[in-house]
């Protein structure tokens, strides 16, 4: 039987994994193969992954990945989410004779020194995300990582340049991409058939963050280690009032877990949050997630914070600082005008207007006479596919095991992402800033303000810093 080493390194070769044969690891499932029997293979013949971050978000779309292989190894900065998912990941892996061995670390470096691990998966807050994926890449892991995956524009040039250093797999959690019955793949694919014309405009509406009201400074919960959880985030006390406070009533309201939401400090409020998904489509749509494309100026309409603001910094640091209310026109250079929209008539989903007609598209529905005339003229055969790029998967995961598999780019490319983030990210300083930025897409830099310019990139705690030079 091959050693775990000769099996990575088998399937670092394309041209090689063609003939594997049986040595394909347990997560490129056969035809007519059930999860019991899959599991009944040699254990040198699955996927090894480690996790980041076990809170909430992990026992949703990231724990899917526990479909094509083994959690090994768990990281989490609470001690009592830590323990949460051991018991859930032995539970499971047992229940389909898999291994029961799960090794868990506050520290998560400790994961990324396992030789075995092939794959991390990384769930943490946001502002963890980029200094873990970096390092987990420089450790010659295959990374997927929850969106959004940057805190600043600067955190997406670091990513691009480690990820094209070490050549890893790397998927963002964009689920829209593949998902929702592929409705937004199906209104791309509209797009390009000339559907609605020359795209003019798009809306897209990602909602408003929420406004706690005063939070108090409280002990720090046992369990949860808060220097490290706050990582390159500035030390400050503890805050925590009540669920009726919260965005999300099964967390009070705090600057920690799931709230972190609604601080500048750890996120972009619903800016990056939802836009991270609808942004992206969008620009996938309109072709504007390559070299050179993208914004070339960014307008704050309107804004309303919790919190006064001065210099682009939150004056008041005891309640969420995040934009509540927000209306950002976005200029691209291809002439497109997008506004990115907490609130419209439509609701949550992607209105886009054209020179002959104009649809809705959301997670739910697609609404429209472009859309409803689907029924009477269907779209090419392979319309789809050829937006997507080749054959159609079942999930998001289900693409980024094939991608390891084959090293292809996975359909939620680091790429793709770090433009659409950039706009999200200019949307912020321009609201925050309220001033009107001009950007350069090529150069990916703001020209017409310093204070925007340096908010490019923020201060990073001592010991936490993201060394990668761009």
């Amino acid at each position: 039987m091959p050693t775990k080493s000769t099996r990575r390194d088998f399937l670092k070769t394309g041209s090689l994994a063609a003939a594997a044969g049986a040595m394909l690891p347990y997560w490129f499932s056969s035809p007519g193969l059930t999860l019991a029997q899959e599991a009944a293979k040699s254990p040198n013949e699955r996927l090894t992954v480690g996790c980041i971050g076990t809170g909430s978000r992990w026992g949703q779309d990231p724990y899917r990945v526990s479909q094509y292989g083994d959690f090994v190894a768990l990281s989490d900065a609470d001690a009592n989410h830590l323990q949460s998912a051991k018991d859930r990941v032995v539970r499971d892996q047992k229940k389909n004779g898999r291994p029961g061995e799960v090794e868990t670390h506050e520290d998560y470096r400790r994961v990324l020194d396992r030789k075995d691990i092939d794959t991390v998966v990384i769930v943490t807050t946001d502002h963890w995300h980029s200094k873990i994926a970096i390092e987990a890449m420089q450790a010659g892991k295959d990374v997927y990582c929850e969106k959004p995956l940057t805190l600043t524009i600067h955190e997406g040039k670091q990513i691009i340049k480690v990820l094209e250093e070490t050549n890893r797999v790397f998927q963002v959690g964009t689920q829209q991409r593949t998902e929702m019955g592929r409705r937004f793949l199906q209104a791309i694919a509209m797009i390009r058939d000339g559907r609605i014309g020359d795209v003019q405009k798009v809306t897209c509406d990602i909602g408003g963050s929420t406004d706690s009201g005063a939070l108090p400074v409280v002990d720090v919960p046992e369990g949860l280690n808060w220097d490290l959880w706050l990582g390159q985030a500035p030390l400050v006390d503890y805050r925590s009032g009540t669920n009726e406070q919260s965005s999300n009533k099964g967390y009070p309201a705090s600057r920690c877990h799931y709230e972190f939401r609604w601080w500048y400090e750890y996120s972009g409020g619903k800016m990056t949050d939802w836009g991270a998904h609808h942004v992206d489509i969008a620009q996938w749509a309109i072709e504007q997630n390559g070299p050179g494309q993208g914004p070339k100026r960014v307008i704050p309409v309107m804004a309303e914070h919790p919190v006064p603001f001065e210099n682009g910094m939150p004056t008041m640091d005891d309640r969420y600082n995040a934009a509540t209310k927000f209306d950002v026109q976005v200029d691209f250079v291809n002439g497109v005008e997008m506004h990115i929209v907490s609130n419209s008539q439509n609701g949550n989903g992607i209105l886009f207007e054209g020179t002959k007609g104009r649809f809705h598209v959301s997670r739910g529905s697609m609404r429209g006479k472009p859309a409803e005339d689907l029924a009477n003229n269907p779209l090419p055969e392979g319309a789809l596919e050829a937006v997507y790029g080749g054959p159609l998967p079942q999930t998001h995961q289900e693409n980024f095991v094939d991608c390891i598999k084959t090293r292809k780019k996975p359909v939620s490319d680091v790429w793709s992402h770090h433009k659409a983030m950039c706009t999200c990210h200019l949307a912020n300083i321009a609201i925050r800033l309220n001033k009107t930025l001009e950007w350069d897409a090529q150069t990916e830099m703001v020209t017409n303000d310093e204070q925007g310019r340096m908010m490019q990139a923020r201060e990073q705690r001592k010991g936490y810093e993201i060394e990668v030079s761009v």
